[in-house]
């Protein structure tokens, strides 16, 4: 499972910003289309960031749906799957969301 692994980074990035202070929320942006299931992230949340500053921390999610814009006749549209076509039946995607990983933001204990 490699969200146990980009778990632990986050856990990490957060806890190396939050020093010294305890970290009482975590708000993450996952998009559609990274392979990151937002669930099994929850579940590995509680294990990776036990002992550490983000212990008993409350994790939010916001999940981004993916969306693309089309080069050949402009329409924007929901995407399904990086392999989805437009409904012109042109697969020339730009990609407008859907691939974001991002700590959005933290908050931190009172001094």
């Amino acid at each position: 499972m490699h969200e146990m692994g980009i778990t632990r980074n986050i856990v990490s990035i957060v806890s190396e910003r939050a020093a010294p202070r305890r970290v009482t929320r975590v708000r993450l942006e996952i998009g559609a289309l990274t392979a990151v299931l937002p669930d099994a992230i929850r579940f590995c949340f509680d294990v990776a960031s036990q002992g550490t500053l983000l212990e008993g921390a409350l994790l939010e999610i916001i999940e981004i749906p993916a969306r693309a814009k089309c080069r050949c006749c402009g329409i924007e549209t929901a995407l399904a799957s990086l392999a989805a076509s437009c409904s012109c039946g042109s697969r020339d995607l730009e990609r407008l969301a859907g691939t974001e990983l991002n700590i959005k933001e933290m908050e931190l204990e009172a001094a």
